[in-house]
């Protein structure tokens, strides 16, 4: 039973097994040996400039204690490192399409290391801004390289798996960075502690460069070396980012109508952008090839992307605040309280990378749905018990939350990137995080400023502030979650068809 006649009548096993095991040889026949070893160091850079997207914000009363640094350049620690990071990712992808993705990688975690001795080291407050501003930018060179990396190195259902690992990588480092953050400060003690929060960086990224020498083949070119770089359409991508950007990263400190004249520039710039793409495009190869987005599985996925992470990234934001300013938290106090969500997302990411292939976006909307209900559960925990014991009584929802986000993550970013052709993997990459930190700047920005607002109204009710906002950042999953049920329906009709 369970055998077959093949030709001649000979017994062999069945298709389905013999299939599954020739496709399983297909994938590993000409792989590289060393590719699990090299993609555990693209990982560890990759966690490492994600990391300090969070890890800064339970370090700034410190920071501010220890240079006697305004409110307007600690704005600026924060979010000038956003800003160069999502405007280096696109050109830097297309580069390392173009001329090699290892020697890029090496670069990008080589000016990361150093720019964060510089932070480390800076002595007033306009050298930390500087060095973060550089900071940003290598971590934006860095990351699209290691989609690109996965691409090239991975096939099939490795390449699910792996995927998996880098959105356990994106998930916890985003809400394991407050921890750490506060960790660092709790071990280094004094005005200078917070210091330890960017020398952290320097012995990893020394390790990280050696072992990418040892075990990160020099790979062949992804497309064409001798292309131009698209000098114009990469001049434009930046001006319009940085518009777009710009009102949203520094919201608090930008009042008033001044702002959405920047926005609608940088909307109309993008505009520019993109018809320059469709007319360079005829002849050479643009920084960002608008045939990437008539895909439906990519079009819809950075879509999603941008969506969850302006809810997602933000939920920490306020909840340090709240825990912090609100509560009298310290900073590992208040780090400790996401811990939950961290450790639901790692072990979610890990599982989700493996039956991504299997599940398709039905599992993302599972997720989706998962995080919403267990962020409302949060909402209410926090209604219930407003005071010092919030931290315990939202651990069970925010683990919840977080199994929820490692089934969005990971699974979203394999599907979004599994009809990519592998040339055009590190440019692609750079798209889908630049949709991210776009998501992460606009949700950061409206979410934020209905907690200063309740803050402000209730007379420092943070509890009434952080629930008010918690509800925002729901609305956003919500819409992600609408996006992921028109990709799932609209690919079963064309199944049918």
């Amino acid at each position: 039973m369970g055998k077959v006649r093949g030709p001649g009548g000979r017994i062999s096993a069945p298709r389905g097994r013999m299939s599954g095991e020739a496709t399983a040889l297909q994938e590993q026949e000409g792989a590289d040996p060393r590719r699990w070893k090299a993609l555990t160091v693209c990982l560890v850079a990759g966690f490492m400039t994600l990391l300090d997207v969070s890890i800064v914000n339970v370090a700034l009363p410190a920071i501010r204690a220890g240079l006697n640094a305004p409110q307007s350049d600690l704005q600026w620690v924060v979010s000038g490192y956003a800003l160069t990071f999502g405007l280096a990712l696109i050109p830097a992808g297309r580069f390392g399409d173009m001329h090699g993705r290892r020697n890029v990688f090496v670069l990008g975690v080589v000016l990361f290391t150093l720019s964060s001795a510089a932070a480390g080291m800076a002595g007033d407050p306009t050298l930390l801004v500087i060095a973060r501003l550089i900071q940003g930018m290598a971590g934006g060179v860095l990351n699209p390289q290691v989609s690109g990396l996965i691409q090239q190195l991975f096939r099939g259902a490795e390449r699910g798996r792996a995927f998996g690992m880098l959105g356990t990588v994106i998930g916890v480092s985003t809400a394991i960075g407050p921890l750490l953050g506060g960790a660092l400060i709790q071990l280094g003690g004094g005005p200078d502690a917070w210091r330890l929060v960017f020398y952290v960086n320097v012995p990893i990224g020394i390790l990280a460069v050696l072992l990418a020498y040892r075990y990160i083949r020099p790979s062949a070119r992804g497309g064409r070396p001798r292309e131009s770089m698209d000098p114009v359409g990469v001049l434009l991508l930046a001006l319009g980012v940085v518009l777009l950007l710009l009102p949203f990263v520094e919201g608090r400190q930008w009042q008033g109508a001044g702002r959405w004249p920047t926005l609608f520039t940088g909307l109309v710039v993008l505009a520019a952008f993109v018809a320059w793409e469709r007319r360079y495009g005829r002849h050479h190869q643009p920084v960002v090839d608008l045939f990437l987005f008539r895909r439906r599985s990519y079009a819809l996925g950075a879509l999603l992307g941008t969506l969850y992470f302006a809810g997602f990234t933000a939920i920490f934001f306020i909840l340090t605040l709240y825990l912090q300013n609100g509560l009298g938290y310290s900073a590992l106090e208040a780090g400790l309280a996401t811990t939950p969500f961290a450790a639901g997302s790692a072990v979610a990411a890990a599982l989700g990378g493996r039956i991504v292939t299997r599940l398709g976006r039905a599992l993302v909307v599972a997720g989706l749905l998962l995080v919403a209900a267990a962020l409302g559960v949060t909402e209410l925990a926090v209604r219930l018990v407003p005071g010092e014991h919030v931290a315990w009584a939202i651990a069970l929802p925010l683990l919840l939350a977080g199994l929820g986000s490692g089934l969005v993550i990971s699974p979203n970013q394999t599907l979004t990137l599994s009809e990519v052709p592998v040339a055009m993997a590190g440019t692609a990459g750079g798209v889908l995080q630049t949709g991210q930190r776009i998501g992460t700047a606009v949700g950061i920005a409206a979410i934020g400023s209905v907690f200063f607002a309740e803050v402000t109204s209730s007379h420092g009710d943070y509890a009434t502030a952080f629930r008010h906002s918690l509800l925002v950042a729901i609305a956003f999953v919500l819409v992600s979650l609408v996006v992921a049920v028109i990709d799932v329906v609209t690919a079963r009709r064309a199944g049918r068809r």
